[in-house]
């Protein structure tokens, strides 16, 4: 019988003189993070949560809730990540703004805030300070890294970075690569709007009132193009309800979230682009998509896939699994590298809640495996995301990774 899930308070690790990809050293790095499990006294159970880009580690909390939807649905006792088992720690990434150092954070060099002086950080600076965390507690290998969105670039970034450090990967509707074009333009806007505020102040706003209006018109503009507004009809049918319930859900995220974090870690991947070292990708891959997902679409399979197959040396026996109440092609299995990388794409209709009714697919030699459809606030309309009590990872755990 699954037990409560207790998520720990926030912790912090710290250290110091750490060197950036780009040369510079920032003087000290603290990272906070949370966990849920018990770790085991061999240190061998540990599943590790790498979160959104407007997320942070208070997304494995039971009842916890983020920018980009909580995980509690996904991390516990008999869920996907069977906290009876495993050991769950999210880290909050660098440059983030829920506990670890970034922009707002004191410079021991200056007695001052870092603000605009922050160094350009990339997603390999982010999981070599996870690694250093790791390192910290006693932690060598890990069952899994599994995350979602941005969270699934960290998988990713740690798959080729440190290919013997995991037995397996889940990147959730992700992708390997983000067009230099497309980082570009997100800065780009990004500080269009924030540089028109009056506070703004060339970034060192902390001491000028703040930049919380733009913040808000921001995640504002940011809400409506995930499809807020479809889910609130669901419950709301005045346009004016609407808009005040939409600025309403802003103003909670924007109050958290510094402007300089947003910055930092949307210049993080002007240059992530994995995919010439799929080669290194020692670990079982699940490559999880959704067909309602509109910054990471299925079709992102048709091409990651096959550059994962071309990258094997060790051919394995795929797979295979096919998700039945899905009229188009719902599952790719391809041969992978000491491991299996699958693709799934799924649909859901916007109207589905949590618990609405799941997909099934058929059983493989794997056993039975579901998936539940989960609405979050993230950037989906619904998305298709893995839960299942008793059975891991919409595949079990213990059979993927």
């Amino acid at each position: 019988m699954p037990t409560q899930s207790i998520a720990t308070e926030l912790k912090t690790f710290t250290t110091s003189d750490v060197l950036l990809q780009n040369g510079s050293v920032l003087p000290e790095v603290t990272l906070a993070y949370r966990t849920v499990g018990t770790l085991a006294p061999n240190r061998d159970n540990v599943v590790l949560i790498t979160h959104g880009n407007t997320s942070g580690p208070q997304m494995i909390d039971p009842g916890g809730s983020t920018g980009e939807g909580s995980w509690c649905e996904i991390v516990g006792p008999g869920k996907a990540v069977d906290t009876n088992r495993y050991f769950a720690i999210c880290p909050n990434m660098l440059g983030s703004s829920y506990g670890s150092t970034n922009a707002a954070s004191i410079d021991p060099r200056t007695g001052r805030r870092y603000g605009p002086r922050f160094p350009d950080i990339t997603v390999g600076d982010i999981v070599a300070t996870q690694r250093a965390l790791l390192d910290g507690l006693g932690i060598e290998r890990l069952v899994a890294i599994v995350g979602p969105s941005y969270g699934g670039f960290q998988a990713l970034q740690w798959a080729v970075n440190y290919p013997d450090a995991m037995r397996g990967i889940a990147a959730v509707v992700t992708a390997p690569l983000v067009p230099r074009e497309r980082a570009e333009g997100n800065v780009a806007r990004l500080m269009a709007t924030l540089s028109q505020d009056p506070n703004w102040n060339g970034g060192d706003y902390y001491d000028h009132g703040g930049v919380l209006e733009s913040m808000i018109q921001i995640r504002t503009a940011t809400l409506k193009s995930y499809g807020i507004e479809t889910r609130l009809r669901d419950t709301l049918t005045d346009p004016a309800d609407i808009e005040a319930a939409i600025r309403a859900e802003a103003t909670e995220w924007a109050r958290g979230f510094d402007a300089n974090s947003l910055l930092t870690l949307a210049r993080a991947l002007r240059g992530f682009d994995v995919t010439a070292q799929f080669e290194k990708i020692k670990a079982k891959l699940l490559y999880v998509l959704s067909r309602t997902d509109k910054l990471f679409p299925p079709e992102l399979a048709q091409q990651v896939m096959p550059a994962l197959k071309a990258a094997a040396s060790t051919p394995i026996t795929s797979c295979s699994t096919a998700i039945t109440a899905i009229p188009r092609r719902a599952a790719t299995p391809i041969n992978g590298r000491r491991g299996c990388a699958r693709s799934w794409t799924a649909s859901v209709r916007r109207s589905e809640r949590i618990r609405s009714g799941s997909l099934h697919p058929q059983p493989s030699s794997h056993g039975g495996l579901k998936m539940h459809a989960l609405r979050t606030g993230c950037h989906k309309n619904p998305v298709v995301v893995l839960r299942r009590a008793r059975l891991r990872l919409t595949a079990k755990v213990q059979d993927i990774f």
